[in-house]
């Protein structure tokens, strides 16, 4: 990779790296892959597409044509409705229903994957928390709470609990993740957290100023482990209120940190 004393230098080789959001300002990402570029010797760099869900077609039509393009991760709010936009999913993102990482073939063809169960489940590990045998709750149905609820009940919960604003999204994974993994118990509830000893925050609610809490504090324990998938900020309300009653948290950064390396290799770096 071309670099200087002042810092990377970008030429008429460098291979572009995107991460799609809407907002951008929240994404963590690309500091570690241009890291990961530089430790591997590519001549690559990755930058913010900030694309909002109605020009989200029309930017991936867009996107096939730029030949300097090899991948792009996905984030809030578009790892559901990216994948129809993809000419190929891995086994895991069909299941998930969501792809959070994206190749684009010298053919043209883009390749959907989905990485971000399996760093939620490494950083578990990796702080040693083991998911075999837990009792689960998870607020959020969307596409890190469907990810992260797929790779939980591969890691042998016990069970799992599915909390979220909108009862249909719910069923419905619910409904998938039974077909997945038949004989998991899986139930409905709303925010009490109450007779879980993992629980999870999936959804967005945390992010902004003034949002409402995912998870009813009051049902919050000191035997619990509470973790988070928002990075941004990395204390939340929610992990404010849990340490506040004597919980173990688990910071959503975790999840991105367990990931960057296959993430990496997924696009080819």
């Amino acid at each position: 990779m071309a670099n200087s004393s002042e810092g990377r230098i970008i030429t008429g080789r460098t291979r572009v790296l995107g991460i799609l959001a809407h907002p951008t300002e929240h994404v963590k990402a690309p500091p570690a892959i241009n890291r990961i570029a530089a430790e591997r010797g590519r001549d690559a760099v990755m930058v913010p597409f900030n694309v909002a869900p109605a020009d989200l077609a029309a930017v991936v039509t867009a996107l096939r044509l730029v030949k300097s393009l090899d991948g792009s991760i996905v984030t809030v709010p578009h790892k559901q409705s990216i994948m129809a936009f993809c000419d190929e999913v891995t086994p895991q993102a069909a299941a998930v229903g969501a792809v959070n990482i994206l190749r684009f073939e010298p053919d043209g063809r883009l390749i959907g994957g989905q990485l971000d169960g399996i760093g939620f489940v490494a950083g578990l590990r990796a702080a040693a928390v083991d998911p075999w045998g837990r009792r689960v709750f998870l607020a959020g149905a969307g596409g890190a709470a469907s990810a992260v609820a797929f790779a939980l009940a591969e890691a042998g919960v016990s069970h799992i609990t599915l909390s979220n604003r909108s009862r249909p999204k719910i069923e419905d994974l619910r409904d998938r993740l039974q077909a997945f993994r038949p004989g998991l118990s899986v139930s409905l509830g709303s925010g009490d957290a109450s007779g879980h000893d993992l629980v999870v925050n999936g959804t967005t609610l945390g992010m902004k100023t003034g949002d409402p809490l995912p998870i009813d504090p009051s049902t919050l324990h000191a035997d619990m482990v509470v973790a988070e998938v928002i990075m941004e900020p990395e204390m939340t309300p929610l992990l404010i209120a849990a340490q506040e009653a004597g919980c173990r948290v688990h910071l959503g950064r975790h999840m991105l940190d367990h990931q960057l390396q296959l993430m990496a290799d997924f696009m080819g770096l």
